[in-house]
C-alpha cells in the first residue's frame, strides 16, 4: 500500500495484520483524488473509520494542512501513528481514539477548534454505519461551507441523494467498492 500522489507519491504505508482493518485499495483512493483534484492546499480534514489512515494522510500529502484521525481499534490507532510518523506528518495529524457508533464527537476540543473542509467515511462494510455516520456529520456542527464528505462503502450500497444539508454530487463504484461523495450546502 503507498500514497498515489503529492509530496510524499510511493512511500509505503504499514498495514495490518489480521481481518480486523481493512485498507482501501491504493487504485480506489488515487480515483477518489482524482475526483476531489491532486492539490488540496489549505484544508483541514477529517478521517473517520480511519483503520491505516489513508486517507488523511494521502490529503496531507498533496497540502492540507491538517487532519484527524478517528478510530476506535487500538490496532489502527497505532497503524495511524507508525504512518503519520514515517511519513512525517506528526506535526499535522492527530489521532482520536472514539467509537464512532456514538456519533462523531462534535464538542472534542480538536473538533471544536477549526472547521473542516474534507471528511472521509470509511466504516466497516458489513456494520451497516455509513448512514448513521452521515446523519452525524449532517449536523455541520464543524463543516465550512462546500465542505466534501467522502464516504466508501460496499457496492450497491445505495446511499440517499440528502443528508440535511449534505448533497449527494458524484457517486463511483471500483469493483465491489462504491465511492459517494456529497457536498456540504449550509
Amino acid at each position: 500500500m503507498r500514497i498515489t500522489g503529492g509530496q510524499i507519491r510511493g512511500r509505503r504505508l504499514h498495514t495490518p495484520r489480521g481481518l480486523l482493518v481493512r485498507p482501501t485499495s491504493d487504485r480506489v483512493r488515487e480515483a477518489v483524488f482524482n475526483i476531489l483534484g491532486q492539490r488540496l492546499p489549505g484544508l483541514n480534514v477529517l478521517d473517520i473509520f480511519s483503520g491505516t489512515g489513508s486517507f488523511g494522510i494521502e490529503a496531507l500529502s498533496r497540502g492540507a494542512v491538517s487532519a484527524i484521525f478517528i478510530d476506535r481499534l487500538r490496532q489502527a490507532i497505532d497503524l495511524i501513528r507508525k504512518n503519520i510518523d514515517s511519513c512525517g506528518y506528526g506535526d499535522r495529524g492527530t489521532i482520536l481514539r472514539w467509537d464512532l457508533t456514538k456519533g462523531v464527537p462534535w464538542g472534542h476540543p480538536l473538533l471544536r477548534k477549526r472547521r473542516l473542509d474534507l471528511v472521509f467515511v470509511d466504516p466497516p462494510y458489513s456494520r451497516n454505519l455509513a448512514i448513521p455516520a452521515l446523519t452525524g456529520i449532517s449536523q455541520g456542527k464543524g463543516l465550512n461551507a462546500g465542505a466534501r464528505v467522502v464516504v466508501e462503502s460496499a457496492k450497491g450500497s445505495d446511499l440517499p441523494p440528502a443528508f440535511s444539508s449534505l448533497q449527494k454530487v458524484d457517486a463511483r463504484i471500483y469493483g465491489d467498492t462504491e465511492i459517494t461523495i456529497y457536498e456540504f450546502r449550509d
